[in-house]
């Protein structure tokens, strides 16, 4: 017994119409088959209402009419089959979307029922007369069912070379490549956003034959990368040709000759503008492109790898540092090289590393982004790693400890005069902010607030939940616990506290005095009355 691979030629024809997932790709077909026709002009009408599309172009026509309803066998001429490998199925997309479909050629003619046309039935190729003549060939189809096609035609056509009107109106069709400044490349012509502002872009739109099969689920129009890939070596997945074959391998081919192609680019502006102008302006593509070795032999530094601490550091699991800000200019290679200038590696602020950015603000170190240079760039060899060194932090003039009973922290606090830090050779003397360091909170002279707490933690749960109640009742927690311990004079302690409720805003009480009582015990309360010049109590 043998066998061999058949085809059941009715269930091909019924199945047919189950290949296509897109019922828009029925325009996009007739739009290809008038491209490959030579076309220079398309006109596309669709009635929404009366469900009628018309396509009708200005190319080369067709001769033989049979091969529009011959499936997988194609009718161009063997430059198109050899340039773009066509799929001889685009045509069946009709038959299976419209209920009845006309097509005119020079002087021929079909009309015909598409489900008799899907029973194989026969059908007459009529001759027109002369003043019926078609330049080209148009497309009336029946039953179209495309209510949305007005909004998305435009899309359809984005890339498409041919002009295009749709109801009379000319498509903008901004990607068409001779719309774009493109260069030549191994797979085709590229076109890079912002090879002139540097206003990069990592989206990418590619073409092939004109139509969209490959973009990002969002992108900004006006800035991606757009590339229009060589059919000779791309093919478009059947039937709709809206993906790539091996989508995922083409994509990084496609990615590697972007990246040569801004490699080329920026050598290109390299040689063209001052260091200052093309670091200033190129420096963003570079980092995303991967090109940074071209900063190797520039004496300048991107601003933004350098950030100044102008404020007090603590922890921040969303992301926020508003405590340190890009300097405004980078510092030149003459004064790193010195040691006038100081660059220092630091991790995110977190319960371990502290101390280490409290040196770093107090000695004005500038907060140095590496990993934004290239490995063997001049400024590496003068980065100091201080999350590899060991720190000490002690306490000058110790004067009390005690334990904040916090709700979500309970650290010692070391009230002192100033907290000393010292990481090397380098020592810094810190008065006026608090230090954490090995779950403690140090509080020199200069510091009453409760700010210290953000500096051990970051206030977020195990489940990434942001206690916002917590720190609030922390962070006030240790103010008080602040102002208590440094309470040792009974009048300073008063008047501390009735600063704090500003009584001048209140008319009544002015020039009044008052004999205050505190108890005693754990937990004490008060008394309060007013008394006249001599010390009297007042009835």
């Amino acid at each position: 017994m043998q066998i061999q691979v058949r085809i059941n030629e009715e269930g091909a024809l019924r199945n047919q119409r189950y290949a296509f997932t897109d019922r828009f790709t029925l325009v996009s077909e007739l739009l290809q088959n008038a491209r490959r026709a030579g076309a220079t002009h398309i006109e596309v009408d669709y009635d929404a209402a009366a469900q009628l599309l018309r396509v009708q172009d200005d190319g080369s026509g067709l001769e033989d009419f049979q091969k529009l309803l011959s499936f997988n066998e194609t009718g161009w001429d063997e430059s198109t089959r050899v340039e773009e490998r066509p799929f001889g199925v685009g045509f069946s997309k009709c038959l299976y979307a419209a209920t009845r479909c006309v097509v005119a050629s020079g002087r021929q003619r079909v009309d015909f029922d598409t489900d008799a046309a899907l029973g194989k039935a026969l059908i007459d190729v009529e001759q027109v007369a002369e003043t019926e003549a078609v330049a080209g060939t148009c497309v009336t189809l029946h039953g179209v069912d495309l209510p949305d096609l007005a909004f998305r035609v435009e899309g359809l056509c984005l890339g498409f070379p041919v002009p295009v009107l749709f109801n009379g109106q000319p498509l903008s069709q901004r990607f068409a490549e001779a719309n774009l400044d493109t260069m030549p490349s191994a797979i085709g012509a590229v076109h890079l956003a912002g090879t002139r502002d540097g206003k990069h872009s990592l989206d990418t739109v590619a073409f092939l034959q004109g139509l969209c099969v490959l973009k990002p689920s969002y992108c900004i129009v006006d800035k991606t990368n757009v590339v229009h890939l060589d059919s000779r070596q791309f093919v478009a997945r059947l039937p709709d040709r809206d993906k790539l074959i091996d989508e995922d391998l083409q994509r990084r081919r496609i990615d590697a000759v972007l990246k040569a192609s801004w490699r080329r680019t920026l050598e290109v502006a390299k040689a063209r503008l001052s260091p200052e102008r093309f670091v200033g302006t190129y420096y963003p593509a570079m980092r995303s492109w991967g090109q940074l070795e071209l900063l190797n032999d520039l004496d300048v530094l991107p601003a933004g790898l350098c950030q100044a601490i102008v404020g007090y550091p603590i922890q921040d699991e969303r992301g926020g540092q508003d405590f340190v800000e890009p300097v405004t200019a980078a510092p030149s290679r003459a004064d790193i090289e010195r040691g006038a200038v100081k660059l220092v590696a630091l991790d995110s602020v977190g319960d371990d590393n502290g101390a280490r950015w409290m040196l770093a603000r107090s000695k004005q170190y500038l907060v140095f982004d590496g990993i934004g240079l290239h490995g063997d760039h001049w400024a590496q060899h003068h980065v100091r790693f201080l999350e590899d060194e060991p720190v000490e932090v002690e306490a000058i003039g110790e004067q009390v400890r005690a334990v904040l009973e916090g709700r979500w922290v309970w650290p010692s606090v070391i009230l002192c005069e100033a907290v000393r830090i010292r990481v090397g050779d380098d020592v810094a003397e810190v008065t006026d902010a608090g230090v954490c360091h090995e779950g403690n909170i140090y509080i020199p002279a200069g510091e009453s607030s409760g700010e210290p707490v953000r500096q051990l933690s970051c206030f977020t749960d195990e489940h990434d939940q942001y206690l916002d109640t917590d720190l609030d009742a922390d962070r006030e927690a240790l103010a008080d616990l602040i102002q208590r311990l440094r309470s040792v004079d009974p009048v300073q302690t008063m008047d501390s506290l009735l600063q704090g409720l500003r009584l001048g805003k209140y008319p009544l009480l002015h020039g009044k005095r008052f004999r205050l009582s505190v108890g005693v015990g754990p937990a004490p309360g008060h008394s309060i009355e007013m008394v006249d010049g001599d010390g009297h109590a007042r009835s």
